[in-house]
């Protein structure tokens, strides 16, 4: 399973914008003694997949446990490579695509932490992940996640509704390219990075200042659109109040539901 967010406001990031917990599993003390040190504090234990595990299991998980810093642009995994390992994403944000037989690529999705890389019980991913800003990731072999899930029925419960949330998005995204105007996917596209660039964002807080992690180009890409309708939605969305532009990669969303709102063709 490869887990990727898609543009729009889904139930579940509309739950999170309205500051309610989407957690499945009641959130632990981070200082409890019987929680390895390594998967303290982390967000990935709390809203992620390893949210599922036991202590004992976070214990044994931890001891095949590697934790690795990756420079934007950095590529993570080749969609020809075997499958080795499994990652949770700690920070960051991690670009995946598909590579035509023409040498064409496209974007076909953005993770972000504490989502889930990887695709269990599979020889290989069907897509390259590169990471699009600096990236921080909690891995571990693959032999060991997965004779973990056949005696974690929690664990793979929680893959599974996140596979079903993936589904539910990947639609929310063919509706974003299929049906919405230009300004609207950009708005889209700054909404989906406003909700979830911060794993600790619970939508209390309706200001947000963010770094775009794709260049304009990219963005585009994902899209549909060119470089320069790109460009020209920002500057409408500006002229709107909807966003301030700091500078080429940094914008500050004011109201983040007035930007909800512009994605969605509603008075704003």
């Amino acid at each position: 399973m490869v887990l990727g967010k898609a543009g729009g406001l889904s139930d579940s990031r509309a739950i999170k914008a309205a500051g309610i917990s989407n957690t499945m599993t009641e959130r632990k003390d981070i200082h409890n003694s019987d929680i390895p040190i390594i998967c303290q504090a982390c967000e990935a234990r709390h809203k992620g997949v390893c949210g599922a595990l036991t202590s004992d299991q976070l214990t044994r998980l931890s001891r095949h446990t590697t934790k690795s810093a990756h420079s934007r642009e950095e590529e993570l995994h080749n969609t020809f490579e075997d499958q080795e390992s499994y990652s949770n994403i700690l920070s960051g944000v991690v670009k995946l695509t598909k590579l035509m037989s023409d040498g064409r690529q496209q974007i076909v999705g953005l993770q972000f932490a504490p989502d889930f890389m990887g695709r269990p019980f599979s020889e290989q991913n069907q897509v390259t992940m590169e990471a699009a800003t600096n990236v921080r990731l909690c891995s571990f072999p693959k032999s060991v996640l997965e004779d973990m899930l056949h005696e974690a029925p929690d664990m793979q419960h929680r893959l599974h509704q996140q596979n079903l949330e993936e589904l539910n998005e990947a639609r929310e995204w063919l509706l974003t390219l299929g049906r919405k105007s230009a300004v609207e996917k950009v708005a889209s596209f700054i909404l989906l990075i406003a909700t979830n660039i911060d794993p600790e964002y619970n939508g209390d807080d309706q200001s947000r200042v963010l770094e775009l992690p794709l260049r304009r180009a990219d963005i585009a890409d994902f899209l549909g659109l060119t470089t320069e309708t790109v460009s020209r939605q920002l500057t409408n969305l500006r002229k709107r109040g909807i966003i301030e532009i700091e500078d080429r990669r940094t914008i500050k969303v004011p109201d983040i539901n007035r930007l909800d709102r512009a994605s969605r063709h509603v008075g704003s």
